[in-house]
């Protein structure tokens, strides 16, 4: 069994954790930041999902190379802003 094997679902598991805890900073802290937190680690916990079943050959699940790109760049616009408030001390 390969190393990716074993910490790809341990990823998972932890970035969904990480989008729990996105909405909660959102819902009980009241921060709005946390439901940008919560945005990126769900696409996150897509993203390797989508991979861990096509790589082990579970299913087949087509995504296009460009909506992973758009994906990807909304988690880091969102990051940013994420990091930008926490600097200004929002």
């Amino acid at each position: 069994m390969s190393i990716g094997m074993i910490l790809q679902p341990i990823s998972i598991v932890l970035e969904f954790i990480a989008l729990i805890l996105g909405v909660m900073i959102a819902v009980q802290k009241k921060k709005g930041y946390g439901w940008c937190i919560a945005l990126v680690f769900a696409i996150y916990v897509f993203y390797d999902a989508v991979k861990f079943i096509n790589s082990n050959q579970l299913a087949v699940i087509n995504i296009s190379a460009d909506l992973l790109y758009i994906l990807f760049f909304i988690a880091t616009v969102s990051i940013l802003w994420v990091v930008w408030q926490v600097y200004r001390g929002r």
